[in-house]
């Protein structure tokens, strides 16, 4: 992407182009870009000059820390770019309108400081765009599947224990009613042999 489409995704994404405050936070930003060599040799960073010449970082850091490469920067290029090279971690000015990577900086509140943008053209943006709307819509399905598994289990829980509930309600039933019924039978047998042997008297 050029420098001003760079610019714009960051903001989107609620960050600016990363600003480099020290050395050890260049050599972080070197050695994690180094991975992404084979797609671009630089990325695009939020220094940037203004109308009267003055650099400054997009993000309003304080610019206490440089680390321009051998004749940079020239005085007469106050309409060009800064990268940061992959190779060497340092800076150059480039035209604003080269494709490059850029590295995007999130306040610190959030919990992660860098994103690095490994598009180099619009292209690769949109497909990357496509293949996260496709992540999201399985990871949504997956979490749909799995809450109709969740209400399936607990329904089938649920039924299962009114069933088995209502069958030893039931079998209380039958066993009081075969004791009542069984204590009939001999009372009834009892009246009979009295009966009998009434009769034979």
């Amino acid at each position: 992407m050029n420098w001003g489409q760079a610019v714009t995704q960051c903001i989107q994404s609620g960050g600016t182009l990363t600003s480099v405050e020290d050395l050890d936070e260049s050599n972080f930003l070197v050695d994690h870009a180094d991975l992404y060599t084979s797609e671009t040799s630089g990325f695009w960073i939020g220094i940037y000059r203004n109308v009267n010449g003055q650099l400054l970082w997009q993000d309003n850091s304080v610019l206490d820390f440089v680390n321009w490469g051998d004749g940079q920067p020239s005085e007469d290029q106050l309409d060009y770019c800064v990268e940061l090279s992959v190779f060497s971690g340092h800076w150059s000015i480039l035209p604003c309108s080269s494709q490059k990577g850029f590295i995007c900086k999130k306040p610190k509140r959030y919990s992660l400081l860098f994103f690095l943008y490994l598009f180099t053209d619009a292209k690769k943006a949109k497909a990357h765009g496509h293949m996260n709307m496709w992540m999201l819509l399985t990871l949504l399905l997956i979490i749909l599947l799995g809450m109709g598994l969740m209400f399936y289990f607990l329904f089938k829980i649920k039924t299962q224990s009114e069933t088995e509930r209502g069958a030893r309600q039931w079998s209380a039933v039958l066993r009081y009613s075969h004791v009542l019924t069984g204590k009939e039978d001999e009372n009834d047998s009892t009246n009979d042999k009295e009966k009998n042997e009434n009769s034979i008297v």
